[in-house]
């Protein structure tokens, strides 16, 4: 258990971030596998949507410090490429931001 004020409270919001992102990445997870299915199906035009959808969520989760940007933008370009094969013409992406880093503390 913590002993400061402030170790308390960083304990308090430890266990809110770690719902948040158990969430985000459990939509994510859902997202990205109706769009590998839609791509597996040959369904073009269901792939692209759910494309669209799973790299909304990854960009915006990568911009939200919940995945790695370089683990997003990874993952987007393999569904492209899935949806590619199966559209059978390129894919437009957009590219994923870097979440911004944290800011350090200005000294006394």
């Amino acid at each position: 258990m913590a002993n400061h004020k402030s170790a308390a409270k960083r304990a308090r919001q430890t266990i809110k971030r770690n719902e948040l992102n158990r969430s985000r990445r459990s939509a994510i997870r859902t997202v990205v596998k109706q769009a590998e299915a839609a791509a597996t199906e040959g369904d073009a035009k269901a792939a692209l949507t759910t494309l669209r959808k799973a790299e909304s969520s990854m960009a915006r989760a990568a911009s939200r410090g919940t995945l790695h940007w370089k683990t997003a933008a990874r993952k987007t370009s393999r569904l492209a490429k899935a949806a590619k094969a199966a559209k059978g013409t390129e894919v437009k992406t957009a590219p994923v931001k870097a979440a911004p880093k944290a800011k350090a503390a200005k000294k006394a």
